[in-house]
């Protein structure tokens, strides 16, 4: 089934006169997406590949019926987009957008928390389940390519990594369920382990594969929800940024958040409590085939 997204999910794409969410709602059709509104304030009456545009999100969930949205607008106005889309019902946010501050994003995760919706980004390539439909614009026009279906879950800091995990996969003849790129800002609309419980839940998930970084505490947490409830399906953590630990604390590399702020923080640390909760840690794509079949875990294709 894969979690969040599947074919019959009705998307809904706002920004999308703009030159990225148009670009990206093409990807997305070509690649089967149902997507049945658009939404562009000053734009009602246009079409972009024969989905129409609405002025409002109220009025296209009215219209269509749709009930997960990916945002392609700048960060001026994501808070009205955001807030736009909860009060219309929207369930599923997904939040392209860069330069989003801690103290917006946590409003944000408070916000669609708040009102039982799910928020994946900001600062995010999306969410793609294989074979059915991608919301942003992971994969680009080679999702296929990159994300063969099959039967492993990915979650990651980078969206760059998220494609190059699913090759890794591929060439050992792996495949995958959902692949996410959760955002690699300071706080997320969702941590990292509520990720690995829906991946946990998923009837057609059989493994969990993770890509982290030095900064934030979500590995951390990812490695507490495995000691207190047990390992229900293998987890393989590819961490990057050891060498930070060479560097004073507080100097972010690449992703706003993948900074050391406090000891815990380190790669070192997060491996260590990840293999102790029973984790498999790598330093490499290449291992990923080969740690799936220790766990027993057999390729799809």
């Amino acid at each position: 089934m894969s979690i969040l997204v599947d074919g019959a999910t009705r998307v809904l794409i706002q920004g999308i006169t703009g030159t990225q969410g148009r670009r990206h709602t093409e990807f997305s059709i070509d690649y089967g997406t149902n997507v049945v509104a658009g939404v562009t304030p000053g734009k009602a009456g246009q079409d972009v590949r024969g989905v129409p545009v609405f002025d409002t999100v109220a009025d296209a969930v009215a219209e269509t019926g749709a009930e997960a949205t990916v945002l392609y607008v700048p960060a001026a106005a994501v808070p009205s987009a955001v807030e736009d889309a909860v009060a219309a019902g929207i369930k599923l946010i997904v939040g392209t957008s860069e330069g989003i501050s801690r103290q917006q994003a946590a409003y944000f995760r408070a916000l669609t928390e708040a009102k039982g919706a799910r928020l994946v980004g900001f600062n995010t390539t999306g969410v793609l389940s294989a074979g059915e439909a991608k919301l942003g614009g992971i994969g680009g026009e080679v999702s296929d390519f990159l994300y063969p279906r099959g039967r492993i879950g990915v979650c990651s800091r980078s969206g760059g990594l998220t494609g190059e995990i699913g090759l890794a996969m591929k060439q050992d003849g792996y495949g995958i369920s959902t692949a996410l790129a959760m955002g690699g800002d300071w706080i997320t609309g969702t941590p990292m382990v509520e990720y690995v419980r829906l991946f946990e839940q998923d009837p057609d998930t059989d493994a969990i594969i993770l890509f982290g970084e030095t900064g934030t505490d979500n590995e951390l947490e990812v490695a507490e929800h495995l000691v207190a409830n047990g390992m229900k399906k293998p987890v393989i953590a590819l961490l990057a940024g050891r060498f930070q630990e060479n560097y004073p604390p507080g100097i972010s590399f690449g992703h706003a958040a993948a900074m050391i702020g406090n000891d815990k923080q380190t790669i070192s640390a997060k491996a260590k409590a990840l293999t102790d909760a029973g984790a498999a840690v790598i330093a490499t794509l290449e291992e990923v085939p080969w740690r799936l079949r220790d766990f027993g875990v057999r390729p799809s294709n």
